[in-house]
């Protein structure tokens, strides 16, 4: 039972169309029976003609039926992209014309935009950085360059170098034995979230509408001093499956190999949160007690919020003393939903 200060968040959250409630709420219009996600563009309805469910199956056995406009049954990428992300998974290799997006039924102007918003490029930026992924695999496992550079579309050697050198920072011929992350893009109930990995293990995980996403991805790439491309890897395969089974309620310790990038107490910190059980909470006390630093709490709960694994590192179930929830990075709200769902 939503209680009715929560209603009036709600509310006010649907009339902004706030995406940080994305997954905490669905809302049911009376008048025309259609439930829509916080984020609807429809027209909104006046709050007394406005009904508040934690889950779409709830708006459902209510009757409501879901809107057209924001599909709230859908994921929450935008269908476009997320069509076109498997169409490029398929055929790596493929260079997209006009006459592909006609294919898709697609707008080359919509896809433009909605890849940028989501990846910070082009789609044909995106399906390029993929194509030369592969081909720094292909150089890696000792393949000829020429063979790459044919591979990933590149009739000219000079254009396949230069390419290379703008995506990977030098010659091909120089890369055979470096490392590259690769990133993922993860659809979850509570919205995207964005992994990058290396072959081994996982070193990121953060909502996507996490505030200040974008400097810690350049304060990350700068650390590791690491090209970051598009793909996927063992450690993002794994990571995609356990958080898919930990949503649905399958899954209650994640077993994806991780990398941490920290100081010593962060570290430390980090590896004492994943010793909490699923389902119940520490406070930022009890884990500096833990650690043996009794009066570093403060330290801790920045170290808890330094965290870049977010779930998989629980550091939503570091609480206040006094049972108050505390901070969370990606949202409160998101923090809420988590330990609802594991208790």
């Amino acid at each position: 039972m939503i209680a009715e200060k929560q209603k009036k968040e709600f509310y006010r959250a649907f009339l902004e169309k706030n995406k940080a409630y994305e997954g905490i709420f669905f809302v049911g219009i009376k008048t025309t029976g259609i439930f829509c996600r916080p984020s609807c563009s429809a027209r909104k309805a006046k709050m007394e003609n406005c009904e508040f469910f934690e889950t779409a199956g709830e708006a459902l056995s209510a009757s409501f039926r879901p809107c057209q406009r924001c599909k709230p049954l859908s994921p929450h990428a935008c269908e476009v992209v997320q069509r076109l992300v498997d169409a490029v998974e398929q055929d790596p290799e493929k260079q997209w014309k006009e006459i592909d997006f006609k294919k898709f039924s697609v707008d080359p102007s919509t896809v433009r935009r909605q890849f940028k918003k989501r990846f910070g490029m082009t789609f044909v930026a995106y399906a390029r950085a993929r194509r030369m992924g592969l081909a720094l695999k292909q150089i890696k496992h000792g393949k000829p360059v020429i063979e790459a550079q044919l591979s990933s579309g590149y009739e000219s050697g000079s254009g396949f170098r230069e390419a290379f050198g703008k995506m990977i920072g030098a010659a091909p011929s120089a890369r055979q034995h470096h490392q590259v992350l690769t990133a993922s893009w993860i659809n979850t109930p509570l919205g995207p979230m964005l992994a990058i990995a290396d072959e081994n293990a996982l070193y990121l995980l953060e909502f996507i509408d996490r505030r200040g996403l974008d400097k810690e991805i350049e304060r990350f790439r700068k650390k590791m001093k690491l090209p970051i491309i598009p793909g996927k890897t063992g450690p993002l395969q794994q990571i995609e499956a356990e958080l898919k089974a930990y949503f649905s309620g399958k899954l209650r310790e994640f077993k994806t190999p991780v990398a941490f990038l920290g100081t010593p107490f962060q570290k430390k910190v980090w590896e004492e949160l994943r010793k909490i059980p699923f389902g119940e909470t520490r406070s930022y006390a009890e884990i500096a007690l833990a650690i043996g630093k009794p009066s570093a709490f403060r330290a801790v709960a920045s170290a808890n919020g330094s965290n870049q694994l977010a779930i998989a590192i629980p550091c939503h179930r570091v609480t206040h003393s006094s049972g108050a929830l505390g901070g969370y990075a990606g949202g409160i709200k998101k923090k809420e939903w988590l330990l609802k769902h594991e208790k």
